[in-house]
């Protein structure tokens, strides 16, 4: 299955390239400068609206059809449905629900403070995390999943030139990745999302990550916390930029992150105070506003 799921990815790569150069970009490339991460283009630009991919326009401005194959098997076995390959930042819930999402983890020393915090306040997330930091923490990435959170996969190496690298080299750090945080997590569990390293999705990389289950995943409110602005500077990142969307970025990686533990508390009582519940962003549907 496997095999013909990439050789399906492979044979639409062109004709997805010939359809990117005739319908131009349509939603635009914005630039994102995230300390540590590096400088690169993406197609994440924080949108209220989410796409439904094959089939469907694609936030590059690329038709996403393809390779999605029929579905993948859930946990259980049974057949979802098929995955959108249209990169997701609503709510499943819908209304005014706010999704929390943790990157480059995990990490033993601040992936289990981060997990206080959102025990402390009921709050479920969304852990996109690094293959090989899965592989050599399984403990808290089992520890991710027992708390009812949800796993994303981060690549392997958190390449965020990986929208400019060849197809097999994006496959397998996708794939990769995906293989080392599901045996980490054990019991069946299964990544639900893919987000490209600072943003970086193709149309391929959308494609083969839809085809192994996983929704592509964007972000609305960039908390900056990677950069360790300060503690006010995060939480007012999020009151400021809410209004962007619901998807809002944080980080247990990559550094000390005592900072982002800190306004993750302050930010999740201030979402309780204005009546905002979280939930998980969408995966098998597209946005219907």
């Amino acid at each position: 299955m496997a095999r013909a799921n990439r050789q399906g990815i492979r044979a639409g790569a062109a004709v997805v390239a010939a359809a990117a150069a005739v319908a131009g970009t349509v939603w635009g490339v914005t630039v994102l400068v995230e300390p540590g991460h590096g400088r690169h283009e993406h197609e994440n630009v924080g949108r209220q609206t989410d796409t439904g991919g094959t089939g469907g326009g694609s936030d590059d401005g690329a038709n996403g059809g393809g390779a999605n194959g029929g579905g993948a098997k859930g946990a259980g076995g049974a057949q979802q449905s098929q995955i959108p390959d249209g990169i997701a930042h609503s709510s499943e819930s819908g209304g005014n629900t706010v999704n929390i999402t943790i990157d480059d983890g995990p990490d033993p020393q601040w992936t289990p403070k981060v997990l206080e915090v959102l025990k402390k306040h009921e709050v479920k997330a969304v852990f996109c995390m690094i293959g090989p930091q899965a592989k050599a923490h399984p403990d808290l990435v089992k520890q991710v999943v027992a708390g009812g959170h949800r796993l994303c996969d981060h690549t392997v190496d958190h390449n965020t030139a990986m929208g400019k690298k060849p197809l097999d080299y994006q496959e397998k750090q996708i794939l990769d990745a995906q293989k080392m945080i599901e045996d980490a997590a054990g019991g069946g569990a299964k990544v639900e999302y893919y987000r490209a390293p600072g943003g970086a999705f193709t149309p391929d990389s959308r494609r083969i990550a839809a085809a192994h289950g996983m929704r592509p995943l964007g972000w609305n409110v960039d908390t900056k916390d990677f950069g360790k602005p300060g503690v006010a500077a995060i939480v007012n990142a999020v009151k400021n930029e809410i209004g962007n969307g619901p998807t809002v970025l944080f980080h247990d990686g990559g550094g000390n992150r005592a900072q982002t533990v800190e306004a993750l508390d302050q930010v999740l009582a201030w979402l309780k105070d204005q009546g905002r519940p979280t939930g998980f962003p969408v995966r098998t549907a597209p946005d219907a506003s």
